[in-house]
């Protein structure tokens, strides 16, 4: 039964089939080793941790579903990155926290999620469901309503399983074999969901694909928000926000017809700077809540192949008279309003950065691979080789002629000199109509290819599988929601912090620090007390967070036990 086991009967009677699931007893104990991690109970609730979670149901056991829910999203605040560090916890400590004797070991866990996780597609339901309720929680904007940040993330594979594509990774500055997964976060950074590419097509493809229609489902409109649109047809529905790599006046053209606005960095500026004249100095406040200073100017212009597309062109002014173009579709707002937006694309950066570091966003939770569904198409290897040695013929041709007409004659002419000039420039010239004829061949033999086939058509060596998507996008939605409940956590701390950068960094102390757990079965309580923490600063926003947390009154799922939290050491 492993260590820490003392309730023997009851683990005999799960094993026989006849106990659906542990009951919660809490029992008296001190000094729990990174107890800290239950004062994120409150939170993980209100955030949604166990709300639609009945579609995950498990056969009878020891360990209940919600006693496994909960135990992920806390060894994910607790920075176990991995299932297989819980290995290396004293699992009787961890089990005073669920109100069992002991947590399950890591084989047990791990089949506990292989049967939630049975039915593809159910994760990807659950985290849509969540992010429904997280959209509707997101306050609209004075008259441009709803806006979300979409970006890919690369997760690079090192396994061998499957030959993956490669991706550029700009924080290696390498190609690399990896997956492409497209996310939604709000303006803060906060996520919503995500949808995984075994094949990346780009931004543009994934957002007609798979990221819009799901935003024109899953987004729904407040009556403020409607009123507004019937009353001033420049309104839109909501506002995707994206980098350079997302600039398509199709695409913008096509979201318009749809009153879905785009807001992104101008790919194509035209290379005539502004007067600096048209500048003015406008106050802009950041999503942190830090005011800065802009200089911003405003046009309307056209966008793409004529007729083209009709946009709100602003542009900032930055230091030695650099000017940064931003286009929108959106017509409501003021240009300060657009700027800050596409300016505080680094929140969902931060995001990501975070996330790999504290919460093991990259790491691969599960091993094998899938087929990839036979409508999927991929860049035709004939097709690429043909396109490479293209492109080698024409930077053959480039560099050649750029050598006929970088040679100059040197004054005074003479005889000898206009004679090696001749031969030189023939020489030149012969090589150039040697190449031609060749590069011609090249480009009527890759227009006459086909550049993207299904996947199923690869040559048996350039075939390649998908890797399993079930388990991690389960863990994953269990990451945003750990994730979400330390940011309202951050934000409660940070009302009695004079730096508010340091919010995580002592809420990650918090987690780590030891706890008593005290039931009062008679008052129907469940008493944690933090022990102090390091400085006198950090204990007033801890009681500051205990008083807060136990207004929530929640009860500790599964028992009738309010949650009290209280600072201080037995």
């Amino acid at each position: 039964m492993g260590y820490g086991a003392t309730r023997t009967l009851e683990r005999v009677a799960a094993a026989m089939g006849a106990l659906e699931a542990a009951p919660l007893v809490f029992e008296a104990a001190r000094d729990i080793p990174e107890g800290g991690v239950l004062l994120a109970l409150p939170a993980l609730l209100a955030v949604g941790l166990l709300r639609h979670s009945g579609e995950y149901v498990l056969p009878p056991g020891f360990y209940g579903q919600s006693s496994v829910m909960i135990l992920l999203a806390l060894m994910d605040l607790a920075r176990l990155d991995s299932i297989e560090q819980l290995r290396y916890q004293a699992a009787g400590e961890w089990g005073n926290l669920l109100g069992l004797d002991r947590v399950p070991e890591v084989r047990t866990l791990r089949n506990k999620i292989k049967l939630l996780c049975q039915e593809q597609g159910r994760a990807a339901r659950w985290n849509a469901t969540l992010a429904q309720e997280w959209i509707g929680q997101q306050q609209a904007g004075h008259g441009s309503g709803l806006a979300f940040y979409i970006d890919g993330h690369v997760r690079v594979y090192h396994g061998d399983l499957t030959k993956l594509p490669r991706h550029y990774v700009p924080r290696e500055r390498f190609y690399l074999r990896a997956t492409v997964d497209y996310w939604v976060n709000a303006l803060d950074g906060q996520p919503f969901c995500y949808f995984n590419q075994a094949v990346d097509h780009g931004l543009v493809q994934a957002m007609r694909g798979d990221v819009l229609p799901w935003l024109e489902a899953n987004v729904s409109l407040s009556a403020e928000q409607q009123q507004r649109m019937a009353a001033d047809p420049r309104v839109p529905r909501f506002t995707v926000i994206f980098d350079r790599e997302g600039y398509s006046p199709d695409l913008f053209r096509e979201l318009q017809a749809k009153r879905i606005a785009a807001l992104t960095y101008h790919r194509y500026p035209d290379g005539e700077a502004w007067p600096e004249e048209e500048f003015q100095e406008q106050s802009v406040k950041l999503v942190n809540g830090e005011t800065v200073r802009m200089q911003l100017a405003e046009r309307g212009t056209h966008v793409g192949k004529r007729p083209g597309v009709w946009v709100r062109e602003v542009r900032k002014l930055g230091t030695g008279g650099h000017q940064v173009s931003i286009v929108s579709t959106n017509f409501s707002g003021d240009a300060a309003a657009q700027a800050v937006a596409l300016m505080a694309r680094w929140s969902q950066e931060n995001y990501f950065k975070y996330m790999r570091e504290h919460f093991g966003l990259d790491a691969l939770v599960q091993y094998g691979t899938e087929e990839i569904p036979a409508t999927v198409t991929v860049l035709n290897p004939v097709w690429r080789d043909l396109n490479r040695q293209v492109r080698q013929k024409q930077a053959e041709c480039k560099s050649l002629r750029k050598l006929q007409q970088s040679v100059h004659l040197a004054q005074p002419l003479s005889e000898a000199a206009m004679r090696q000039y001749e031969q030189h420039q023939g020489q030149l010239q012969a090589r150039i109509e040697l190449l031609e004829p060749a590069l011609k061949q090249l480009q009527l033999e890759r227009k006459q290819t086909l550049r993207q086939i299904p996947v199923r058509d690869l040559p048996e060596p350039d075939r390649f599988t998908q890797l399993r998507r079930e388990r991690k996008h389960f863990l994953d939605t269990l990451k945003m929601i750990a994730y979400r409940a330390e940011t309202s956590m951050a934000a409660t701390v940070r009302e009695k912090l004079k730096r508010s950068d340091d919010a995580r960094a002592l809420l990650r102390q918090i987690y780590a620090t030891e706890i008593d757990v005290m039931p009062d079965l008679q008052a129907k309580t469940l008493t944690v007390r933090l022990h102090h923490l390091t400085q006198a600063a950090h204990d007033v926003a801890v009681r500051h967070l205990c008083e807060e947390l136990t207004a929530t009154e929640t009860t500790f799922p599964g028992t009738d036990l309010r949650l009290v939290y209280k600072l201080g050491s037995g």
